[in-house]
């Protein structure tokens, strides 16, 4: 029996508080669920969900690493039709990936980054 019961939040560190805030909240659309501008944690996504955390970086002399660590990979309806959804805000995006009977998954990236993934049915 594992010791752990779910996934809470996944969170990323971020260096532009503001328009870090501003691309999760309004551009992305997501439901804030806490925000803290004083310690520096706001947390997205809908009640006893999994969260995705942002999470500020204070220190300018060591910023944090972007490559490597954990990749979030959301569920959704369409793949292609999230991709250029995401592309008309502005936000980039790697060309989708379909894997016939397995999967269909694309890449999108926040201001700083932070690579994120989504997945839908194979087409």
């Amino acid at each position: 029996m594992s010791l752990f019961k779910n996934v809470n939040v996944v969170s990323v560190y971020i260096t532009d508080w503001e328009a870090a805030k501003q691309f999760y909240g309004e551009v992305l659309g997501w439901p804030l669920a806490y925000g803290d501008d004083q310690v520096g944690w706001f947390e997205y996504g809908p009640e006893n969900e999994t969260h995705v955390a942002i999470n500020r970086w204070d220190d300018p002399a060591t910023v944090p690493p972007k490559l490597g660590g954990a990749t979030i990979v959301f569920s959704v309806e369409d793949a292609d039709q999230l991709t250029e959804a995401l592309r008309g805000k502005g936000i980039k995006c790697d060309e989708v990936v379909n894997i016939p009977g397995v999967v269909k998954y694309g890449t999108f990236y926040d201001p700083e980054g932070n690579r994120f993934q989504f997945a839908s049915n194979p087409g």
